[in-house]
């Protein structure tokens, strides 16, 4: 039965191994049972799911997705961590932990030699620093994933669900939406981690569309739009895309395209929403190959 989930415990374990908490991988361990019961119950786990762990630490919440699903791969970077989690989850048959960068890591591959390809919930822990390069890298690689389950600061979690005319809508709301429904479950207090960071955090589930919500000609080039729409959120969106190196078309065709879509000149990027946005790239891609 999982037994990390306390302040003692947790500790006890830190101190048997001589561990300490390195900075750099912005390291902060749950130790609050109600959370980490809240967050199986948030990623919807059964005895079905295989199930990808990114950043395990000690093993704290890997002892609750083993008791849940049918399968656990936890990957984790610090190779300090490696001999506390062999200790840790030595009572469990149903997990396989590889030292490694999630990011450099072929999950591709792996998934088609541990799930024969079949779609898998996501379940992690993430470090702040390096959150939405995760989160991005698992959505581009396209790999099948039925959710993604995290615990992050609590204002990415929010930008994450944000809409059109928010001061907190940009580049991250629409991607994650194009790829996911994005749903904040619960917050999560300070108090909940050794370490304990300095910010609030929040559990938030990324359920993956089946199929894509908007029809987009060049999946690439929607995403060099967003990106320039909102590099310099004062400019109007015409001048953020002229601008950028990577869209070819003179200001006049980006004006425009924008007029033909029924909206001002003037108009900025964060009041376009994910279909404005993927009719304004096709319709500049077009321009562009024309």
């Amino acid at each position: 039965m999982a037994g990390l989930a306390s302040p003692g415990s947790t500790i006890a374990v830190l101190e048997k191994y001589g561990f300490s908490f390195q900075k750099k991988y912005g390291q902060n361990f749950l130790i609050d049972r109600h959370i980490l019961e809240g967050i199986v119950d948030a990623a919807q786990i059964s005895r079905e799911d295989f199930i990808l762990e990114i950043g395990p630490g000690i093993g704290t919440l890997t002892q609750y997705l083993c008791e849940a699903g049918r399968e656990v791969l936890a990957v984790e970077l610090d190779r300090k961590l490696i001999p506390i989690l062999a200790d840790t989850l030595s009572s469990y048959n149903n997990v396989e932990v590889i030292c490694h960068d999630v990011l450099k890591l072929d999950l591709s591959g792996l998934i088609a030699e541990k799930n024969a390809g079949r779609p898998i919930k996501l379940v992690a822990n993430l470090p702040y620093y390096i959150t939405t390069p995760i989160i991005m890298s698992l959505f581009e690689s396209h790999l099948p994933l039925e959710s993604i389950t995290i615990m992050v600061q609590k204002e990415l979690a929010d930008r994450m669900q944000e809409g059109p005319g928010s001061k907190d809508y940009g580049a991250l709301s629409l991607a994650v939406q194009y790829y996911a429904k994005p749903e904040v479950m619960f917050q999560v207090p300070p108090s909940a981690f050794i370490p304990r960071p300095r910010v609030g955090s929040a559990v938030v589930r990324l359920t993956c569309h089946k199929s894509c919500p908007v029809e987009v000609s060049d999946e690439a080039y929607l995403f060099r739009v967003i990106r320039a729409s909102f590099n310099q959120r004062r400019k109007t969106l015409t001048n953020g895309l002229k601008n950028a190196p990577d869209i070819r078309l003179p200001k006049e065709q980006i004006t425009e395209v924008i007029e033909e879509m029924g909206l001002p000149a003037t108009v900025r990027g964060e009041m376009l929403t994910l279909k404005q946005f993927a009719e304004l790239s096709n319709r500049l891609r077009e321009r562009e190959q024309s």
